[in-house]
C-alpha cells in the first residue's frame, strides 16, 4: 500500500509559528522527513494542488463552490457556482483586514438567518447556501469575475487593495457591496456584537465557476475533511469519506493495496491566524496521532511506502519513504523548525 499524505502549513511561514517551534522534537515526522528522498515541487496553495492532482491543468479555473457542493452530496450540475464564506472584516486606520470564520464561532442558526435573509433580498440571484456555518456556497445567475484565493490564505490581510473596483470585477465588486448592507442590519449581527463576538460583516466570494467535467487520480481512496478534496474524489469515482481520528482507525478500514490520499488540514488555521500555541499544539497532535502510527506501520510492512506532501512552503517538497529508507542512519534527525 502506498499512503500519501497533504499537510498545508507544516512548514511554518509565519516567524511567530518559526519561534514557537524551539525546541519541540517530533521523533517520527523528523525520521521520516530525514529518511525519505525529498523531491523539490512548485510551490502553490492546497487547493490548487489538489485541483492539479487530479488533472486540472495550471490555467484550470478553482471552482471551489461547485466542489463543495459535490463533497455535500449535491448536484451542481451546468450552473456558475462560488464559495461564499462569511467573513469579519476588521475595520483600522489604513484598510479592513479580513478574518476569517475559523477564528471564531458561527452557529448553524446564525447561518441559516443571515442566507435566509440574503435570498429574499437577492431573491434568488445568487441564491446562498450554508453548507457548513462556516461554509456556504452560492449559486449565481450569471458568471461572475471572484477571487481565486480561500480566506484562509488572506487573513490578516489588509483588504484596500483587494476590494478596489478593477475593471474586470465591478460585479463582484458590487454584489459584496451589496451584501454588506444587509449583513449589517441584520439583527444576529447586532446580537453578535451586544455580546462582544465578531460581526459577521462580510463574505468572501471566491472559487466561481462550473464543476468539472470529469477529474482523475492516481488514489483508490480519498480521506479529508477539506471538502475540494471530497468533491474531486466523488467526480473521480474514488472512495471517499471524512478524516478519521488517527491512522489507526484509518489503517483498521484500508485496504492492503493501491493508492490512498489522506489531507491533515490541521494545523493550517492556527498557522494563518498566526496562533503559535495552538499550531505546536496541533503538530503534536499530529504526531502522536498519524506520524507515530504511520511510522510505525512502514516498518511493520503495513505500508509499502509514505509520501508527504508540503505544497505550500516557500521551498515546496515531497517526501517518499519506503521501509529500507529508514535503514539510512547516516541521515541524522533534525528539528522541524529547520526544514521552515
Amino acid at each position: 500500500m502506498h499512503c500519501e499524505l497533504l499537510v498545508p502549513a507544516l512548514f511554518p511561514t509565519r516567524e511567530t509559528a518559526q519561534e514557537a517551534l524551539g525546541a519541540l522534537r517530533l521523533s517520527a515526522l523528523e525520521l521520516l522527513l530525514a529518511r525519505g528522498r525529498a523531491t523539490g515541487t512548485q510551490a502553490q496553495a492546497p487547493e490548487r494542488w489538489l485541483l492539479e492532482a487530479f488533472g486540472g491543468g495550471e490555467d484550470a479555473p478553482l471552482a471551489a463552490g461547485a466542489l463543495s457542493v459535490l463533497a455535500e452530496g449535491g448536484e451542481p450540475g451546468e450552473d456558475s457556482w462560488l464559495r461564499a464564506d462569511p467573513v469579519h472584516l476588521r475595520l483600522g486606520r489604513e484598510a479592513p483586514t479580513l478574518v476569517p470564520s475559523d477564528a471564531f464561532e458561527v452557529s448553524r442558526e446564525e447561518a441559516e438567518a443571515l442566507c435566509e435573509a440574503l435570498n429574499i433580498h437577492f431573491a434568488g440571484a445568487p441564491t446562498f447556501y450554508p453548507l457548513a456555518p462556516g461554509r456556504w456556497c452560492a449559486r449565481l445567475s450569471e458568471e461572475i469575475s471572484a477571487a481565486a484565493e480561500s480566506p484562509l490564505q488572506l487573513a490578516g490581510e489588509k483588504m484596500d487593495q483587494r476590494l478596489s473596483a478593477e475593471p474586470a470585477a465591478r460585479r463582484w465588486h458590487a454584489l459584496l457591496t451589496e451584501i454588506q448592507m444587509v449583513l449589517h442590519q441584520h439583527p444576529v449581527n447586532a446580537e453578535r456584537e451586544r455580546r462582544g463576538a465578531p460581526a459577521l460583516n462580510s463574505l468572501w466570494l471566491w472559487g466561481a465557476g462550473r464543476a468539472p467535467r470529469e477529474a482523475a487520480g492516481p488514489w483508490r481512496s480519498v480521506c479529508a475533511d477539506e471538502p475540494l478534496a471530497l468533491g474531486l474524489a466523488r467526480l473521480a469515482g474514488m472512495s471517499r469519506r471524512t478524516l478519521p481520528a488517527s491512522a489507526d482507525e484509518w489503517l483498521a478500514r484500508a485496504p492492503d493495496d493501491g493508492r490512498h490520499l489522506l489531507v491533515l488540514d490541521a494545523l493550517r488555521a492556527a498557522h494563518a491566524l498566526d496562533e503559535a500555541e495552538a499550531y505546536c499544539a496541533r503538530l503534536r497532535a499530529l504526531e502522536a496521532r498519524w506520524f507515530a502510527p504511520l511510522l510505525e506501520a512502514l516498518r511493520a510492512g503495513r505500508i509499502g511506502m509514505l509520501t508527504l506532501h508540503v505544497s505550500d512552503a516557500a521551498d515546496a517538497r515531497s517526501f517518499e519513504t519506503v521501509r529500507g529508507d529508514l535503514r539510512r542512519i547516516w541521515r541524522r534527525p533534525r528539528a522541524l523548525g529547520r526544514y521552515a
